[in-house]
């Protein structure tokens, strides 16, 4: 039986193994379009103890996401999975819907938004299977652990014990590529997000490749900074001023110049500090979407690398290392 007893802009869709990349999309988009600093604070503590199950999840996703010192596909893909699941969520639906789980439960994986996702999903599930615990809890741990594995990238606050659901998430609560940027804005203060979070949640599309908003062969696979296989701040410099061979998507080049979101989007411009403390209190709470707080969850963020390893990686790593 599965560990559930007890209880999201990013990045690009993978497959796992053998990557299919024709299948990858820019994360938390709908219709075509895309996909250091502390730990988020989320919400209230949980209780308990971290099962030990959860180190060995760890020890294993680590294998899976790192390569040559840098974030892969497959990381990248659960950046994506961890937003598609727990985004499809307002603040209307309380503690019902959010990251339960319903994105691979409940047929989701068929909406056109969720295209080039079935693939990480398979993988997350078996590994669910795997170690004996919730589907919810493993997106959420594997987007997490995909996070702070991209060098640069920061320790979200993670809690397990969600409750699967096989309740479809109401349709029409994930960003449109090519939506105007009120729509955009509008769309996210509905779950709960200011324009300081909402500037710092898209910035995961450090991490992106783009494969289906432009399909022309040129376009085809290109990133949404220079960097994709690090977690850095040129996408917010990138995407109002973008070099040969990085693709900025509509959503994201309109949220750049919007008159609220846009001056927060520019504070974060060579400024990863402040850029990481802000994600990561966004996506902490983010990641609790569909939950009364952290009520009834345990906390297993010691469970995930620390941002150090990271940062370490960084330093050893080749300077023209191969992208993933």
């Amino acid at each position: 039986m599965r560990y559930s007893s007890i209880i999201l802009l990013a990045s690009s869709a993978t497959a796992f193994s053998l990557p299919d990349l024709s299948a990858i999309i820019p994360l938390f988009t709908r219709r075509d379009g895309g996909g250091g600093g502390d730990s988020g604070s989320g919400s209230s503590s949980g209780s308990g103890t971290c099962p030990s199950v959860w180190t060995n999840v760890s020890k294993e996703l680590t294998t899976k996401f790192l390569s040559g010192g840098q974030c892969n596909p497959d990381a990248r893909a659960a950046i994506r999975l961890i937003f598609h699941d727990c985004g499809s969520w307002n603040t209307a639906q309380g503690a019902t819907g959010g990251c339960d789980g319903s994105l691979i439960l409940a047929g989701e994986l068929s909406r056109s938004e969720n295209k080039g996702l079935a693939a990480i999903a398979g993988y997350v599930e078996n590994m669910a299977t795997k170690y004996n615990v919730g589907v919810a809890d493993m997106i959420v741990f594997a987007g997490s652990h995909a996070i702070v594995t991209c060098p640069g990238g920061p320790q979200i606050r993670t809690y397990v014990g969600r409750k699967d659901s096989t309740t479809p998430a109401p349709d029409g609560l994930l960003p449109d590529v090519n939506a105007p940027a009120a729509d955009l804005y509008k769309l996210f203060q509905d779950k709960g997000f200011n324009a300081v979070d909402l500037a710092a949640l898209i910035g995961a599309h450090t991490t992106s490749n783009q494969f289906n908003f432009n399909t022309s062969a040129a376009a085809v696979g290109l990133p949404q900074d220079s960097t994709p296989g690090l977690w850095d701040v040129k996408f917010y410099s990138q995407t109002t001023n973008p070099p040969k061979g990085v693709l900025v998507l509509p959503s994201d080049a309109k949220l750049a110049v919007h008159p609220v979101v846009g001056k927060e989007f520019s504070g974060f411009v060579n400024n990863q500090g402040k850029w990481n403390g802000k994600f990561a209190d966004a996506m902490g709470r983010m990641a609790l979407h569909g939950s009364n707080g952290a009520q009834g969850l345990v906390d297993c963020t010691a469970a995930l690398p620390g941002a150090t390893n990271t940062k370490r990686e960084m330093r050893g790593m080749p300077l023209f290392a191969p992208r993933h």
